[in-house]
């Protein structure tokens, strides 16, 4: 396999999805900058693949004030960085139902790990990435923001969570937007990329995640096999795919085809009729 990308940032890869994209790219030639807040998790990344091929970050997503920093820290030492991979997440339960049970505070949370964190984070990096595509010397030089989304942010089917369901929602649309702004604005060499998993075989479901299931961390398809389906997906270079039972959705006649093809249509329209209106 060629590398896809010269160096990646693999945001949450101390386990599940994360982490077994970081080792995919890695066993692919690209080097990687493995984050999360589990310090062991990530030192152990490193030593199994060797600091040649990966280093290692560690802080959390949710301290939003942080973020600025740390992406001047990254990019200091990682001037080649051209991908993002964005993964992170939490999935909880909640029943509204039973207001008396619900957590809004563990709501906000999730909305922050999920949503919040990722438009800080590309906030953050996305003067490196301009300055990366723009500079003199790029020629065909592209970067990467490769967003670990969710179908239920397209058809929030697992009633459960409303939490995630939204937050992988508001995601989505706000990935269709930046996508369009950085081409509005000449940086359409900075590819944004959206992948729609189903349910895989992770933590996210496990105990100590979602104490109310029983052996949550079968539900789903095996990691493996979703690594290696979702590799294949950006070696095809598609903005967006999604893997398992959503896959039909995107595909041409597909509802997210449609609703994709009417964003495209009405846009200019849009920006024309708001013309006379801004200042």
């Amino acid at each position: 396999m060629a590398p896809l990308y010269k160096k990646a940032l693999v945001i949450g890869a101390t386990s599940g999805i994360g982490e077994a994209l970081a080792a995919k790219l890695v066993s692919a030639g690209t080097s990687v900058i493995v984050t999360g807040r589990r310090q062991d998790r990530l030192d152990a990344f490193v030593s199994k693949h060797g600091s040649a091929n990966a280093s290692a970050v560690a802080f959390d997503i949710t301290k939003l004030d942080q973020l600025p920093a740390v992406a001047r820290s990254i990019v200091e030492q990682h001037p080649d960085l051209d991908c993002i991979v964005l993964n992170s997440g939490v999935q909880r339960p909640f029943d509204f139902a039973r207001p008396q049970d619900v957590s809004l505070e563990s709501f906000g949370d999730e909305l922050i790990t999920n949503y919040l964190s990722f438009v800080h984070l590309v906030t953050a990096f996305l003067p490196h990435l301009q300055r990366l595509v723009s500079s003199n010397t790029a020629g065909s030089q592209q970067a990467h923001l490769v967003f670990v989304s969710a179908s239920l942010g397209l058809v929030p089917t697992l009633v459960r969570t409303p939490g995630y369901n939204a937050s992988k929602a508001a995601l989505h649309s706000w990935i269709t937007n930046l996508r369009q702004q950085l081409k509005d604005g000449g940086y359409e060499k900075i590819r944004v990329i959206e992948v729609f998993p189903p349910a895989v075989q992770t933590e996210l479901h496990d105990t100590k995640h979602q104490p109310d299931l029983q052996n949550g961390g079968e539900i789903g398809m095996p990691l493996a096999v979703y690594t290696d389906k979702m590799y294949e997906g950006l070696e095809k270079g598609d903005d967006q795919f999604a893997i398992g039972p959503a896959e039909p959705w995107l595909q041409e006649g597909g509802f997210e085809a449609q609703r994709q093809t009417i964003f495209e249509q009405q846009h200019p329209v849009i920006k024309a009729a708001l013309q006379k209106f801004m200042r």
